[in-house]
């Protein structure tokens, strides 16, 4: 069951459930139901339950009874009613047109007694799974308890495909095992992102530390034309330059490794030419502009600048593949979102094919209304991330590979 991806024929070397018969089974979807709750106890973007739909409609209309399984939040492995699934079955149930339940465990006679009550194209959504300290454990006895209540088991959690846990791959060893159309839909994204990329190939990388994506800078500088740096990551290159930071964020224990990567990557490489400072990173501090050679001491990089803006901006409306992880200033403290909003604005007016991770890149897509306008907006933060340093992913290695085409 190896994890990997084939992109020339346009998906999957895995089994979906399309490739499957699911008429009247009882039929297990491990989904990313993981979503930001409101203070009123709505759901507050429904955007990961959206993104399940195609999955959860095509098993109901096929009359297969419907099984879903999903963590929210860290409930610290007990229960807890603050992050309970109930808000997310009511927003489901109104997106599908129809009632689901909320089954009040997600293993034991509990879970089950509701599984044997559901009818056949009914829905059911069990109870938050890190509600059992033994999902993250990936604890072969729970595993074997949640594969109890089906018959099939389909993985539609891109964004959790990166964790060995009881409901990503324990369960894969106790029921046949396939990939959902979400988790389908991602991975051929990705896929054809690292092996078949139209060029230019531009790489677009923000975030606040560079030692959590020192893998994928490797790895994309063997694939990527070109290399765009921001975020605080970007403060440890320029430190490696030789230039002054003054009090931003730097890891300084990876500015030797900064360096080889620069040295290595020639061109290819581009950091901010200038940068926005502030002396306190907080809403209405004093910032101003200056150019990234010159920071002054006591002042902090918050975001890129305008010049820079404008280089990535140039970048990604010549290339030919797009991919964005990461945001390229302190996002969440306006005005210092101006550079990641910049790139969201030019990732949207690409012809490019344009890949966004998820996490800051896709709440600026989504703020700004332009979501809709990338080629593929990912589900998945840490998953997209390990995908794109070319790691295997555990929840998809646990899938069930397609017959190889026979030669001749």
């Amino acid at each position: 069951m190896s994890g990997a991806v084939d992109v020339a024929g346009g998906g999957l070397r895995k089994k979906t459930v399309a490739d499957v018969d699911v008429r009247a089974k009882r039929v297990l979807v491990r989904v990313d139901f993981n979503v930001p709750l409101d203070p009123a106890g709505g759901v507050a973007d429904d955007t990961r339950i959206v993104a399940a739909l195609p999955t959860i409609r095509y098993l109901v209309e096929r009359r297969a009874r419907v099984v879903l399984a999903s963590h929210l939040g860290r409930p610290k492995g007990e229960p807890d009613p603050k992050y309970s699934l109930a808000p997310v079955a009511r927003r489901l149930g109104e997106l599908l047109g129809t009632p689901v339940a909320l089954a009040p465990d997600c293993a034991g006679p509990a879970a089950a007694a509701a599984v044997d009550g559901l009818k056949p194209g009914g829905v059911l959504l069990l109870e938050n799974l890190r509600f059992h300290a033994e999902e993250e454990k990936n604890d072969r006895d729970f595993a074997r308890e949640l594969a109890a209540l089906a018959d099939l088991y389909v993985n539609d959690a891109f964004g959790t495909a990166h964790r060995a846990h009881a409901s990503t791959t324990g369960v894969a060893a106790f029921l046949p095992a396939v990939a959902g159309f979400l988790m389908h839909k991602e991975i051929a994204a990705l896929g054809r992102v690292l092996a078949d990329p139209a060029r230019p190939f531009v790489a677009v990388l923000g975030g606040a530390k560079v030692s959590d994506k020192l893998g994928v800078i490797k790895n994309l500088l063997r694939l990527a034309d070109t290399l765009l740096l921001g975020g605080g990551m970007a403060n440890t290159f320029l430190r490696a330059r030789g230039l002054e930071t003054g009090t931003s964020l730097v890891e300084a224990e990876r500015v030797a490794e900064a360096a080889a990567l620069l040295r290595e990557a020639g061109r290819r490489l581009v950091l901010p030419v200038d940068v926005v400072v502030a002396e306190t990173i907080a809403p209405g501090a004093a910032h101003r502009v200056v150019a990234a050679a010159e920071v002054p001491a006591g002042w902090a990089i918050a975001d890129i600048g305008p010049r820079t803006q404008g280089v990535y901006a140039a970048a990604i409306a010549n290339a030919g593949t797009v991919v964005w992880n990461g945001p390229l200033g302190v996002f969440e403290v306006p005005p210092f979102d101006a550079g990641t909003r910049a790139v969201a604005q030019s990732c949207a007016a690409s012809p490019a094919m344009t890949v966004v991770g998820g996490g800051d890149s896709a709440a600026a897509l989504e703020a700004a209304g332009l979501a809709a306008r990338v080629t593929h907006l990912s589900t998945g933060g840490g998953a997209s991330l390990e995908f794109l340093e070319g790691r295997e992913l555990p929840g998809v290695a646990a899938l069930l590979d397609r017959a190889a085409p026979e030669a001749g």
